[in-house]
């Protein structure tokens, strides 16, 4: 009987954490099954691009994941990169409003205030706006139990509108470049809710909540700065894709292989690529982004939902300065801009500042962002005009003299998936869909089911194991 043979079809960080994960499991429980992943690119980690030049070195795609989001370090330990790990400088963020950078007011967890003294004293809210936020205290529930309804509804029922456009919205958008008013509470922040319908008020839940799990921020004693929540590698996020890649059997990832076709077979399926070849497996794990699964599976399942599903284009914009051109260097690791604000950029990140070794001595490296919902017009210009409209907006604030020694754009077109109210319920119709007409396939990824590198990675790991629970 010839062995189970398992595709992977996408080499990003959910591909690569199945094809580790389905490698592990298969010499662990010595099963009779093979794996191979299938990367349209010449090269593995999707997002996760780190380029090196002159010292620098310089994230194309994100630059780090949460700490208390544990699966990228314990793919870390188990590809033997643990002692890489680093720790972001826990410097102080702003928010930028009115041509003006506020600190962000201590103890606000994604922008939810668990301590009232910094709440109060920031000039961020107008008097009328802390008010209104207080009003938490005593608000009623503002959801049903298993209710959907829009971050930006959330929110500012039980905090006002200030504080969610001045700054939950330039958090969170931050994260999905989504519209607040659009994306959804279940798919992307659900805690939150369940917060709310234990405690009835959002900012005791969080309290309570972080006062339960240890989490809450030191206090700041001997100068000590607390540890940063943010972790990466020495040499950047390309590390762990390397690490992983060393693990995978060499012969059992296949790269610059454009799926062209998948067509279903008893007991099967054939996958045919644009270079003619072509592979029969018994089983397929579809990571690949919302667009590509509906193209290649629209005729085999109702997917529809996938061809609807809205993605916003974003860039990233890479600027290297002698740290002599920062006139008015400012003591920190960077800045989200409030909606309200006329500027192009929608955050800047220090990077000298955020990761060290990041550049050489007596440099700097700046990290703009541009493109959301809504406002993605820019990530179509020319590079020219990109770096005008990211240095004319930086010097507002740094003052900036001179132009950048080099710059680095990379465009990310329509590649940031929007969970919109009824995401997971739409899902679920899919999933139903794909199980019933494409029994063995899965579908998986940074569309679905979160888009960090700890989320991608569980969701990779999930899929292998469910592959190879059918295998035992």
């Amino acid at each position: 009987m010839a062995k189970k043979r398992i595709a992977v079809i996408g080499g990003g960080i959910t591909g690569l954490s199945a094809a580790f994960y389905l490698k592990k499991e298969i010499e662990a429980n010595q099963l009779d099954a093979e794996y191979v992943l299938y990367e349209a690119s010449g090269q593995l980690g999707g997002k996760i691009q780190t380029v090196k030049r002159d010292g620098f070195t310089i994230e194309q795609g994100p630059d780090s994941f949460l700490a208390r989001k544990k699966s990228a370090s314990v793919l870390a330990k188990e590809t033997g990169i643990e002692d890489k790990l680093i720790r972001n400088s826990s410097g102080q963020s702003y928010i930028l409003f009115n041509d003006k950078l506020y600190p962000m007011p201590g103890g606000a967890i994604l922008g939810i205030p668990t301590k009232w003294g910094p709440f109060l004293q920031t000039k961020l809210f107008s008097p009328a706006g802390k008010i209104r936020a207080a009003g938490d205290l005593v608000r009623p529930r503002v959801t049903q139990e298993g209710e959907d309804i829009a971050l930006g509804e959330f929110f500012r029922k039980r905090l006002g509108n200030e504080v969610v456009d001045r700054l939950i919205d330039p958090l969170l958008s931050g994260i999905y470049a989504g519209d607040l008013d659009k994306l959804s509470m279940q798919a992307t922040f659900p805690h939150f809710q369940q917060l709310e319908e234990k405690y009835r008020s959002l900012v005791l839940g969080m309290k309570s909540s972080i006062a339960k799990q240890g989490e809450q921020p030191q206090k700041n004693t001997k100068g000590k700065k607390a540890p940063g929540m943010f972790l990466s590698f020495k040499g950047g996020l390309q590390t762990l894709v390397d690490a992983v890649e060393k693990h995978l059997d060499t012969d059992s990832v296949k790269k610059n292989a454009v799926l062209s076709s998948i067509n279903k077979l008893d007991g099967g399926y054939l996958l045919k690529f644009q270079d003619g070849s072509e592979d029969r497996v018994d089983n397929v794990i579809m990571a690949t982004p919302h667009n590509i699964t509906y193209d290649l599976l629209k005729d085999r399942a109702d997917i529809s939902y996938l061809n609807e599903m809205p993605s916003t284009s974003v860039a990233t914009v890479v600027l290297a300065f002698p740290e002599s051109s920062l006139k008015k260097d400012i003591d920190g690791a960077g800045f989200v801009v409030s909606r309200a604000s006329d500027y192009s950029i929608t955050a800047c990140t220090w990077t000298h500042r955020k990761w060290e070794k990041s550049a050489p001595e007596g440099y700097a490296l700046l990290r703009g962002y541009v493109g959301r919902a809504g406002d993605e017009e820019i990530v179509y210009k020319s590079d020219e005009e990109i770096v005008d409209a990211v240095l004319k907006d930086l010097s507002h604030i740094m003052e900036i003299d001179g132009k950048p020694e080099f710059h680095l754009i990379k465009r990310w077109k329509k590649s940031m998936p929007q969970y919109e109210v009824g995401h997971l319920k739409k899902l679920e119709d899919v999933y139903k869909s794909v199980e019933a007409e494409l029994p063995g396939l899965l579908i998986t990824g940074a569309s679905f089911g979160g888009i960090g590198i700890p989320d991608c990675i569980d969701q990779g790991k999930a899929a292998a194991e469910k592959i190879l629970s059918e295998a035992k």
